[in-house]
């Protein structure tokens, strides 16, 4: 039997610690980093002789801020 996915939800992030993700740079990676570190202490020595679960990443792309102009004042609901 296989045991279940370790998923990270890294919640709404902005697009440029997205990109820094990718890239495999930034705090994101740190956090990932993290995790898996954690993973491989609860496993002890199963985790030298087995394949390690893969990861899943679960992230939303924080949407752009509104800028509020003077037209959108006066128009306004």
């Amino acid at each position: 039997m296989s045991k279940p996915p370790i998923v990270i939800d890294l919640g709404k992030v902005s697009k440029k610690r997205i990109r820094a993700l990718k890239d495999g740079t930034g705090d994101l990676i740190d956090e990932i980093d993290e995790v898996v570190a954690r993973v491989r202490a609860e496993l002890g020595e199963e985790a030298k002789s087995k394949e390690l679960v893969p990861i899943v990443l679960v992230y939303k792309r924080k949407p752009p801020k509104k800028r509020k102009g003077l037209l959108n004042l006066l128009f306004s609901d």
